[in-house]
């Protein structure tokens, strides 16, 4: 896919006023060539999208070394999520939650409500690879920015889109709403009486369908290569999040049965997923998925015989009597010390975890390897792209940009304009610059 990918436009730099001339003539790099380490590298993506879901699919892109530029809209100063602020964070730069699916990229501002405004996001779509838009169904044809009026002059554009309910449902998706809508809030939270349902503690859906949208845009990128046809791709959050019901979706598809809130229960494993405490109060998770697993759990806790019990001596067993046995194994495990505890059962490979906090898991190294930092060490934000692989390098991200901060580059760089030409926009409120 690396070598299918690494494109680099034509000139370099890509001014010259021309705008869709450096798609179709984007040229194979040399294998060898240093200047195209990362797989996307001489891409250009222009971002359409603001919050999570889209911008998290460009973030992806930037880090496999693709040039995204991001429009913002002017008559917001930006992107929403810029104002997303936690209690006590800083009011200055860009908030916590925007460096979370914005670092790498380059920030235009500019008011698209305007013919003026339209034409350049028009240019600037022509001159690029991918256009990630997250527009309601309808918008983007009012502005001359969907899909079939930029392909019929770029044929070669891949043009990615995310809805909230498809392409023809044209209400706004809010992924607290589609977590609901979709059958996860109704399944989250506490059983019985005092369980509520409860939505997850992140964008699910949002992330969800970026995982989608990413592979979506790669297939349409090697297709493109294969046949020089580019294309309209599309997810919707509603047909992610479905998509994502696993399990849960085929236990009513497939035997009827309609999900119920159970906690951190697994609905057909046990003790799977279930927390425990121990003398300390510290929480641990067993994920216990065969029957010798099981057996070897209650000799590491002093109780082999229930191994025996005809109750929990096979895995259909324990899911009938699941609140009895979470009631026995919490009576052991709450007499031991949970790094003790966790230590035998790793060393006897029964699958069990410390439950963290953030700080937590940022002292792992794993968590550690994805935080990404400046030269001087500074903490930007969190890498999108958790795999490894050959012929990926690992780029030094630019920082999540301020609002704005690349307006005059990118009109130099990518459509060749004057300096005195883009003196001019700002001047008529078409465009925004760094003050």
């Amino acid at each position: 896919l690396g070598l299918l990918l690494r494109r680099a436009a034509t000139g370099g730099g890509g001014g010259g006023g021309s705008c869709g001339s450096g798609l179709g003539r984007r040229a194979l790099a040399s294998a060898n060539d240093a200047a195209f380490a990362s797989p996307l590298s001489g891409m250009r993506v222009l971002e359409l999208a603001s919050v999570l879901a889209g911008p998290s699919t460009g973030q992806f892109l930037a880090e496999l070394g693709a040039d995204v530029i991001k429009v913002e809209n002017r008559k917001t100063r930006g992107d929403v999520t810029r104002g997303w602020r936690l209690p006590g964070e800083p009011s200055e730069g860009p908030s916590a939650y925007f460096k979370s699916c914005n670092l790498g990229k380059r920030s235009l501002a500019l008011d698209a409500a305007g013919q003026s405004g339209r034409d350049l996001c028009r240019k600037l779509a022509l001159a690029s690879d991918v256009v990630l838009a997250s527009y309601k169904p309808g918008d983007a044809e009012k502005l001359g920015l969907d899909a079939t009026s930029l392909r019929a002059e770029e044929p070669r554009l891949v043009y990615a889109q995310i809805t909230g309910y498809g392409l023809n449902d044209p209400r706004v998706g809010y992924d607290a709403l589609i977590q609901a809508e979709a059958g996860f809030t109704h399944m989250n939270g506490e059983p019985g009486e005092r369980g509520r349902p409860t939505k997850m503690p992140v964008a699910l859906v949002d992330l969800l369908a970026a995982h989608q949208l990413k592979e979506a845009i790669l297939l349409a990128l090697w297709r493109r290569d294969r046949t020089g046809e580019g294309s309209h791709v599309h997810v919707s959050l509603m047909g992610a999040a479905v998509a994502s019901l696993a399990n849960q979706a085929t236990g009513y598809l497939c035997a009827g049965k309609v999900p119920q809130r159970m906690g951190s229960d697994h609905p057909s494993i046990s003790p799977y997923g279930s927390a425990f405490d121990d003398r300390d109060g510290q929480s641990l998770i067993l994920a216990v998925g065969s029957d010798a697993q099981f057996r070897t759990l209650c000799e590491i806790l002093g109780c082999g015989a229930l191994a025996d019990d005809p109750r929990f001596t096979k895995n259909v067993d324990r899911v009938g009597h699941r609140e009895e046995l979470k009631a026995l194994l919490s009576d052991k495990i709450a007499s031991r010390s949970r790094a003790d505890l966790l230590d035998q059962l790793g060393k006897r490979k029964v699958p069990a975890g410390a439950v963290a906090d953030m700080a937590a898991v940022f002292e792992t190294p794993q968590a550690q390897a994805l935080a990404v930092r400046a030269a001087d060490g500074e903490v930007m934000g969190l890498r999108q792209v958790a795999w490894l692989g050959d012929g990926v390098a690992d780029l030094q991200l630019r920082r999540a940009p301020d609002y704005g901060e690349h307006t005059t580059e990118v009109l130099t760089d990518v459509l060749g304009m004057s300096v005195g030409e883009v003196e001019e926009l700002v001047a008529a409120g078409v465009i925004d610059v760094p003050r």
